[in-house]
Formats: C-alpha cells, structure tokens, sequence
C-alpha cells in the first residue's frame, strides 16, 4: 500500500509498504476514503519539531471502511463506514465518562494520539469504543457532506472543545484567536453555544469571509495591545470567553489581554511553549481550561448529527483536494495559506 512518509522539513513524500495487519485483540484495519492535512501537521513540515527525518507522518484525521477486526471489536464489523479520530477514548475509564476522551487515562501519552493516516490503510488501535459509525456508505453522499464529516474526526470537535473548556453561555461575548481550521470550528462551535457576539482574530479576507458566514459578527486583524484594545472597543469591554486556536505564546497572551476580569480561556492549539505562568493571572480571576479534545464523545453525542441534518456546515474549511501522490503540494499550500485545510483523497 502507499503512505505518506516524513522525509525532512518541507518534504513529504509517498512510499510503498507493507498494508497493516491485526496485531491486538482490539486493533482494527480500516480502508481510507478521505484523510487530510492539520495545522499541527505543519510545524514539523516547517521547522522538523523534533521529528526524525524518514519518519512515518502525523496525519490523523479519516473517514474510512472497516475491513478486519480483532476478536475484542464488538462495535463495528467489516464494511462499516466509520469517522477514524486522532483520539482512542476507551469509553469507561473516569477520564472518559466525564467526557474527556481525548486524555483516556488507560491510554495516557503517545498512545492517544494517532498518527499515519495518510496512506490507504491504517490499523487503528483501541478501536472498539472510539470509532464512530457513519450511516449507509460513502457513495450515499455529497461531496461536500463528506468533507463535513471528515472535520468530526478532529477539527470540528477540537473547536467545539475549546469553546467548552472555556464554557462559552448563552449571551456570551467570545473571542477566538486563529483563522485555521480550527478556528474556523470554534465560531461555529460558539454560536451553537449561543453566543450573542463572535470576534475572530485574522488577517486573511478568505478566512474573515468564512468565519462572517459560520456566525462571526465581527473581525479585529490587528494583534497585541493595538489589537486587544479594538477588540474590547468592540464588544464593550472585555470579553466573557477567549478561544485560542493557535499554540503558541503570543496567542495565549491575546487571550488573556482580551478577557474582563473573570473571564474564561479554553486553549486547544498544540502549546508550542511552556514558560507561561499561571500564578501571572492571579489578579484576574481568570479560568483556564483545555487540552486534546473529545472526539468520540461530542460526534456521538451530537456532532455527527448535526452535520447530517445540515445544522452546522464544517467541511468549508477544506478549500482544496489532493491526491496522495499530490500530498507535498497540500502541505506548501497550507504553509503558505494558499488553502484553509487541504483535504486527500487516496
């Protein structure tokens, strides 16, 4: 089969190995339909991220057909059409039952995350509680709703976290911080939440564009205190919940810079720091939740049907497709904000 192979920082390429096979009870192998580029893939794809060069990729993110399953499988058979999460929420543990999947305590560390599912099969492990069940089969939808359903494996419930971790209330005054994916989740994640007031922070008109048409109500290009005073300009005051899609320091700063006094943070961009001190927001009485988000438990719980019944329209994000082969391209155009989100098509 063929797979997406991390050569060195901006190069990735394709490779023939060996198709995956069982090796748990609870493994299961899946056929990929559609997978896709992440923003955190892209800070290896810059800068290495202490990533080994020839290395399998990060991609995480498919919808797929379950083609074998181990003995322990008894949630899905072959030939389901399934959302393959980045997250292997083990459904029970205590982590899980309050709804926080996404840091399973059975499966603590590397072992949550996914990674190589850009390729044409994946072995997707602790399989028998995370993956979620689409209806019928691929060719019984759109295009466009297939692009919707591929969010739910990460970005669409990675966005909807992030406005829960910062318990976004109807009436809320929020404000999101990235233009990404993400980011763009996140709007839509706010006014399902019911907010009367949505600022994205962006410098790009296609992603302003889009957020105006996912619920933003307004858009502040500017950053640091020039940009924290428009924003509080706008809204009044400083806002009840900051959404930081970003990972990095400056973002976290913005978000803290924009909140009144008592005010929430849910953070869900990939920290790209770890020198910012808490005890910094002492005076403030700020709330700080976040962290990698509840996949299966969100598109079980609502999600997945909501984007079936048109209610949100995630797949926007994805702005261009690209075949496997073509998988270089999506990176440089994703790093080069030519594309929102690239989507791949084995």
């Amino acid at each position: 089969m063929k797979t997406a192979i991390f050569e060195k920082p901006g190069l990735v390429d394709t490779e023939d190995v060996e198709k995956p096979t069982i090796q748990a009870d609870d493994d299961a192998i899946i056929k990929i339909v559609r997978t896709c580029v992440c923003g955190s893939d892209l800070w290896a794809y810059a800068q290495g991220d202490r990533k080994e060069k020839h290395s399998i990729n990060d991609g995480h993110e498919a919808l797929g057909i379950v083609e074998e399953i181990g003995s322990a499988i008894n949630t899905v058979k072959p030939g389901d059409f399934v959302i393959v999460p980045f997250t292997h929420g083990c459904g029970d543990c205590a982590s899980c039952r309050a709804g926080f999947d996404g840091t399973c305590d059975r499966h603590q560390g590397g072992s949550n995350w996914s990674n190589g599912f850009q390729a044409e099969y994946v072995r997707f492990r602790y399989a028998n509680w995370a993956l979620i069940k689409i209806p019928g089969q691929p060719e019984d939808y759109t295009e466009g709703m297939l692009k919707s359903l591929l969010t739910l494996a990460d970005v669409m419930p990675t966005g909807y976290h992030a406005a829960r971790c910062a318990n976004v209330q109807p009436g809320d005054k929020v404000v999101v911080i990235g233009d990404g994916a993400v980011g763009q989740c996140a709007v839509i994640s706010a006014k399902m939440r019911g907010a009367s007031q949505i600022v994205l922070m962006s410098r790009h008109e296609d992603r302003q564009q889009m957020a105006l048409q996912s619920g933003a109500t307004a858009i502040v290009a500017e950053r640091g205190e020039e940009g924290i005073k428009k924003v509080r300009e706008i809204l009044g005051g400083g806002a009840d919940a900051a959404l930081e899609c970003v990972g990095m320091k400056t973002a976290f700063e913005q978000a803290l810079g924009v909140l009144h006094n008592g005010g929430r943070i849910g953070f869900v961009g990939v920290p790209h720091y770890d020198d910012h001190a808490i005890g910094s927001t002492f005076a403030q009485n700020i709330a700080i939740a976040g962290g990698s988000a509840s996949v299966t438990t969100y598109d079980k719980q609502f999600l997945l049907k909501d984007v079936l019944e048109g209610n949100i329209n995630p797949g926007r994000v994805f702005t261009q497709t690209y075949s496997l082969d073509d998988i270089n391209q999506g990176y440089q155009d994703m790093q080069a904000r030519k594309t929102i989100k690239a989507m791949i098509q084995p």
